[in-house]
């Protein structure tokens, strides 16, 4: 089932049901899923040049939230990730935010996101700084997710760490030989503390109900060598939340789509109204330019020769992989590649949310 055929179904009571909540990143985003691989998305003129022919294709929208696209940008992301892994335990450790503090995210997403990371990477640091832990500079790869696997909104920030920290003074690798990497109740008062100074120093109003120090929850796993975690964190970073595979049923203005699980690892069903299921798909469409994927520590981008520095000290060699070339249109007379000679206008994603009364 194509995700664009439901919005084209449902998007019209979505507009009747949520007008008031829709935002122009809303509206772009069903406009370019809609349109995608469509005439409004504008076409591509390719030849042949075994043969000479000629073929005209619709191209993809773009959006990071179409299920049809941004399949190469996520392998590139995995790619340049792998080849920074390290010969050492890796650890998952996740940020999640009291249920009281939702509301607050969603109306200030930008900026409450934002103030999630710097919370949460600032505690990792705090704790890997201290001479009771690592005693050094670590590194981590963070991405944001906002779904719960019902696709409830559930803001929680997911960090892929290595075990062990660099001294640059002694320029010496510490390792961590036990299995934990951090205590959890300690990340959780840190990511408490830093969280709410930042949302008073942004003058983001808080709920009347203040969370429980207890409601604050950090999880920390071993997740061995840290290619599977990284391979799970790509899935969300581009196509949206939801596989169209997991949708399986569109009946009498019901939507049913499936879902794993966390605890047992059954598969189980959450029927909804069709404009339901939309504003449940759209309330996880990030503000425009915002990145949900972000490297800290001797994992960021101007850490390079840091990060070389530890590959030298662990003898590691770097997973270089090779560029990941795009797919190309393959003719369908001599099945040779062809070659781009035009790209068409596009007119997706334009549209934007009507005036309110």
């Amino acid at each position: 089932m194509q995700l664009a055929d439901v919005f084209t179904e449902y998007r019209s009571a979505l507009e009747q049901s949520h007008g008031n909540s829709l935002l122009p990143s809303h509206y772009r985003a069903m406009d370019s899923i809609m349109g995608c691989r469509t005439h409004e998305a504008g076409v591509v003129i390719a030849q042949c040049p075994g043969c000479g022919t000629i073929e005209v294709h619709h191209q993809s929208c773009g959006h990071r939230n179409c299920p049809k696209c941004q399949n190469h940008e996520t392998g590139v992301w995995l790619d340049r990730q792998m080849e920074k892994l390290l010969p050492v335990p890796y650890f998952l450790v996740t940020f999640t935010i009291p249920a009281e503090l939702r509301p607050v995210a969603w109306k200030v997403q930008r900026k409450f996101f934002n103030g999630m990371f710097a919370s949460s990477a600032k505690a990792l640091r705090l704790l890997g700084a201290n001479e009771k832990f690592l005693g050094g500079e670590i590194g981590m790869t963070g991405v944001l997710h906002t779904h719960s696997r019902q696709l409830a909104f559930h803001p929680h920030i997911h960090y892929v760490i290595p075990a062990g920290a660099i001294d640059l003074k002694l320029r010496a690798w510490k390792r961590k030989d036990w299995h934990y990497l951090f205590p959890e109740k300690a990340l959780a008062r840190l990511f408490r503390q830093e969280l709410f100074a930042f949302l008073k120093t942004s003058k983001i109003e808080l709920p009347k109900k203040t969370p429980r120090k207890k409601d604050w929850v950090v999880h920390c796993k071993e997740v061995g060598s840290g290619g599977p975690a990284l391979k799970y964190l790509s899935r969300y970073l581009y196509r949206g939340i939801i596989s169209e595979k997991n949708i399986i049923s569109n009946k009498d203005g019901i939507i049913t789509f499936r879902y794993q699980e966390g605890k047992t690892g059954l598969w189980k069903k959450r029927p909804l109204p069709g404009n339901q299921f939309l504003w449940l798909l759209l309330q996880h469409v990030l503000p425009r330019g915002f990145r949900r994927a972000r490297n800290f520590g001797f994992l960021h981008g101007n850490a390079a020769k840091t990060l070389l520095l530890i590959q030298l000290l662990l003898s590691a060699k770097p997973a270089l992989r090779e560029g990941r070339d795009r797919k190309v249109f393959i003719c369908s007379r001599c099945g040779s590649p062809m070659r781009i000679l035009a790209r068409g206008f596009s007119t997706v994603g334009t549209s934007r949310a009507p005036p309110k009364n």
